[in-house]
Parts: C-alpha cells; structure tokens; sequence
C-alpha cells in the first residue's frame, strides 16, 4: 500500500468518523471512518516494518584499481598455448 495510500486512509476515516454527519440508516459512516482509520494504520505499520527489514548491500571500498592476470595453459592438439586473461573491476565513480 505504501506510505501514500496509508496516509489516505487515515484521513477519509477521520473525515467519515468526525466530521461527516450524515444519516443513512443501513450505514454507520463513522464505524465506517474508524475501520479506515484502522486500516490506514495498520497499513502505515506494514509499510514501515518492510522497509526497514530491507537487506541493503554493503559495499566495501576498493583501494585503487586493480588488475588481476591470471595464468591459463589450454591445451591444444597436445601442445601448450599460453594466454594471459586479465579481469578487470567496473570503475567506480565517487
């Protein structure tokens, strides 16, 4: 639901439960207005415990730029083929 949408619900409930006062007979707006208010809540308090159970990353700082070469023998029709294979780490940008 989000913070938005909680944040709505709350305030329609209050509207209906306060300041509405309108009689419909079957409806009861302000059971109605404090059911909004419940649910806006308890939709806020959802919203709130995900987002700070949230796995963030951490990222640890790189010291310079690195190159790293590794040696790879292959072999060939049974002969030695010797190659160089450099992996290289994406440049970060501060």
């Amino acid at each position: 639901m989000g913070f938005g949408g909680s944040i709505f619900l709350i305030a329609l409930g209050a509207i209906f439960a306060f300041a509405v006062e309108a009689d419909l007979g079957w409806l009861n707006l302000a059971v109605v207005g404090w059911v909004l208010m419940l649910a806006g809540v308890a939709g806020l308090l959802l919203t709130l415990h995900f987002w700070n159970s949230r796995r963030r990353a951490v990222v640890a700082p790189v010291r310079g730029e690195r190159v790293v070469a590794e040696q790879v023998v292959p072999v060939q029709d049974d002969r030695v083929v010797e190659e160089y294979r450099e992996v290289r780490r994406p440049r970060r940008t501060v």
